[in-house]
This record gives structure tokens, C-alpha cells and sequence, in this order.
């Protein structure tokens, strides 16, 4: 079947009749007419026959060749009415062309290019003249432009920014970063995601924070991958009043020290609203994620992850976060599950202490919910604990779910033993199979 596009639809109302043309084309902004330019479907042979409607360009690439490439260059050549430019895997010698394109797009509105090659061209401060004053959303994908604020700081009207996989070649600072947002004052949804850690160097180069901090008021949601450093350059500088949902993944390292981002996390309101957390184990990274109620139904508010393979690795680096950032939380309902296809990670022999230190912070857990493969582990490591550290690990809890059949041999053994000692000590635990 052929993809259609929204842009697509007046086409057979103006073929019903003239009369229907005429309702149609009387009414071009209101109806949002626009021509479309794809792989197969060239604009310029067909500019004399329609109004002049803005041009929306909308190419897919398979590979390394782009069918249709003539029709880009020739319909980019209508700058003052291209509207939107969505191209996805676009090759290099397409991306040259735009490197040199130096005029304005004033009527450009939305702007998504993707390229997956390893090493594609630096886009300069002259691309589209450094200019689009209508620009909405940004969808960059590994793409190296590290004269990005040019561009930006004529984009006021700027609602979404996608940048995504920057190239290690392209760490743009983050007081320029901050510097270039704090004229996008519609900014709602920010994107920032780098495709390798930085060099140490870069790292431990960093330069003390403004006492002042830039105010984006529209900025609603916030979702980053990198280092932790880079991060907390960003949240020290900035305050996000309207701010709902953010989602973190770092780069794995040994120590997380992130005072900024804590401090940052302090000040923003909607994380000491959060209740209910979950913690998600897959192949190649770790999420914990916090929840808070927005009307009748859960909503996610943080979620910080770890790229990492090694379960110990996983395990370390989410107790040294959780740590550091749930004490404010007065967390109640609490789960712990796998992926599908994280069954390679179980066959490592992790110790029982590293399983309560990733359960130390959360002292308000009443709710407890582990899945199958957690069992295993989860269970034995509660069984273990006596004397004071029976009450110092999950001090409030009162209720285990756990998925039924109720088990056996050494993990029933251990449910006996932990209930039977937090009976002991005045604080029960309910078994609830599921």
C-alpha cells in the first residue's frame, strides 16, 4: 500500500468539480493546502499548474542512494515556500548541498534531517542563511553543527528541539547551549543525545556556573544521554517552572558525584509529588523510573537510566543514583522487573549485599512487587538480613507481591525466614502471590 500524506488530502476535492476547486482554493491557509515533494512525486514540474501553496519536502532513504535527489535540490531552489524539510538517512552528497545552501528559509516551519553516516559533513554557521524566523521544530540526527546558536537565536517560535546523536566532534558547551535557549522562551520539549562519553579531559575542563540561571518558561519535558557532567552544566543553569517529565540516560561510569543535578531535582516541585517507582533491567542499560498521580492514572515524572551491560555494573551504578537523588521522595509503591531480553544478565553471581544496597534508599516502600526472575535474587538477599539491618532495609514495608505459583526449595526458605523475623520485630510483611 502507498503511503499517503496529509498534505495529500485537498488533492481530490479540487477534482470534483470547478465549483469545488473554487470553494477549496479560496481558503488556502485556512485549509493548509501545501505541496508535496517525495522520492517520486517532483514539485517543480508542476509549480505553473497549482497556486502558489507552500512546498512540504518528505523523503525516506533506503542506503547510501537517495532516488530523487534532483527533485530536492530543484524544489529547495523554492526557499521563500518550503514549509517543512523532513528527510530521514540522508546521504552525505545531499547533505553537502544543503552545507552550502546560504538563503534564508522565512517560511520554513518544521525542519528534520537524520543522517547515519559515520562521518558526515559540518553544517556552517551560513546554512539557511542562519536564518528561520518561522522554525517550530528541529529534529537534528547525528549531525555535527556546532554553530547551531546562529541558527537558534532567530528561531523564537521554537516549540520542539531534537538533538540526537551529536557527533563527539560537535560538544557543543553548555553555557552555550543554555546561552542559545534563552531566547526560545516557547520552548516545550527539549531533546539533547550524544553518541559517545567525552574525552576525561573535556570532563574535568569545566567552568563554574552563572549565579544567574535562565528562565525557559514554556519547557514542559526534558530528555537527555551523555554524561553526567554535561547535565548538571545544564540544570544549574536553568529553571523550568512549567517542567513535567524528565528522562535521564548516562553514560556508565564508576562514581556518579551530581550535586548540581540534586539541587536541581530539589527546586523543581514535581519530583516531591512522585509515589510509586519502578526499576526495569535490560541488556544494555538500567531504568529507574518515578511516578507521580496526575489525575486519575499514573504519570511518569523522572526516569534515569545507565548504559550498561554487566548486571553489577547495573546494580552499582543504580544504588549510588538512588542514593543520591530518592531520600526527598517519600516513595510508597515500589517494583522491580526485567525485559524480555535481559535473561543473559541472570546468569552472573551477584552477591546478596549488592541487591540490599540497591534497596537501602527507598525506606518508605510500604508496596513491594518483584517479578519472576527477581525472585530469585531479591528474596535471598531479604532472607540474609538479622539483627538491625533486618529493620534498616525496606523499614516500612508491609506488603511483597510476588508472581504465583508460591515457590520452593531455598527461595521459600528465605520468605519464611524474612517474615518470620520482620513478625519478630513488631513490623509484618504480607505475602500477596499474583
Amino acid at each position: 500500500m502507498a503511503k499517503s500524506y496529509d498534505e495529500d488530502g485537498w488533492h481530490p476535492l479540487v477534482h470534483v468539480c470547478r465549483s469545488w476547486r473554487c470553494v477549496v482554493f479560496a481558503s488556502p491557509s485556512r485549509l493548509n493546502l501545501q505541496l508535496l515533494c517525495t522520492n517520486r512525486r517532483p514539485v517543480t514540474k508542476t509549480l505553473d499548474v497549482w497556486p502558489v501553496f507552500p512546498i512540504v519536502i518528505s523523503f525516506v532513504t533506503v542506503g547510501k542512494r537517495l532516488q530523487g535527489m534532483t527533485n530536492i535540490i530543484s524544489t529547495l531552489k523554492q526557499h521563500n515556500r518550503v514549509c517543512k524539510i523532513d528527510i530521514d538517512n540522508i546521504p552525505n552528497a545531499l547533505l553537502k548541498k544543503f552545507a552550502i545552501m546560504k538563503s534564508p528559509f522565512p517560511a520554513l516551519t518544521f525542519l528534520g534531517l537524520r543522517s547515519n553516516d559515520e562521518d558526515p559533513p559540518i553544517l556552517p554557521d551560513s546554512f539557511m542563511g542562519g536564518s528561520a524566523p518561522r522554525l517550530q521544530e528541529l529534529h537534528l540526527h547525528g549531525l555535527p553543527f556546532p554553530t547551531l546558536r546562529k541558527l537558534l537565536s532567530s528561531a523564537i517560535d521554537l516549540v520542539f528541539l531534537r538533538l540526537w546523536d551529536i557527533p563527539y566532534s560537535d560538544y557543543i558547551s553548555p553555557a552555550a547551549m543554555v546561552s542559545s535557549l534563552s531566547a526560545l522562551s516557547r520552548l516545550e520539549s527539549l531533546r539533547l543525545g550524544f553518541q559517545f562519553p567525552r574525552s576525561r579531559a573535556d570532563r574535568t575542563n569545566r567552568h563554574p556556573p552563572l549565579l544567574t540561571r535562565v528562565v525557559l518558561p514554556a519547557l514542559a519535558s526534558i530528555k537527555f544521554k551523555g554524561d553526567s557532567e554535561y547535565l548538571e552544566d545544564i540544570v544549574c543553569r536553568i529553571d523550568t517552572p512549567l517542567l513535567d517529565s524528565v528522562t535521564i540516560t548516562f553514560f556508565n561510569q564508576l562514581l556518579f558525584d551530581l550535586p548540581l543535578l540534586r539541587q536541581f531535582i530539589d527546586r523543581t516541585e514535581i519530583f516531591t509529588a512522585c509515589r510509586r517507582a519502578v526499576i526495569l533491567f535490560c541488556s544494555y542499560r538500567i531504568n529507574v523510573t518515578l511516578f507521580r498521580q496526575k489525575g486519575t492514572a499514573d504519570h511518569r515524572t523522572l526516569q534515569l537510566g545507565i548504559s550498561s551491560k554487566p548486571l553489577d555494573w547495573q546494580l552499582s551504578s543504580l544504588a549510588q543514583l538512588g542514593s543520591l537523588f530518592l531520600p526527598p521522595f517519600s516513595l510508597e509503591h515500589f517494583g522491580i522487573y526485567e525485559d524480555q531480553y535481559s535473561q543473559a544478565l541472570w546468569q552472573d553471581d551477584i552477591e546478596s549485599a549488592q541487591w540490599l544496597e540497591l534497596l537501602h534508599p527507598y525506606t518508605a516502600v510500604k508496596d513491594l512487587e518483584l517479578s519472576r526472575q527477581l525472585v530469585r535474587h531479591v528474596i535471598p538477599a531479604l532472607g540474609q538480613l538479622t539483627g538491625e539491618r533486618l529493620t534498616e532495609v525496606l523499614p516500612a514495608l508491609q506488603t511483597l507481591s510476588l508472581p504465583g505459583p508460591q515457590p520452593s526449595g531455598r527461595v521459600n526458605k528465605a520468605i519464611r525466614k524474612f517474615t518470620a523475623a520482620r513478625q519478630l520485630s513488631g513490623r509484618p510483611v504480607a505475602i500477596h502471590y499474583l
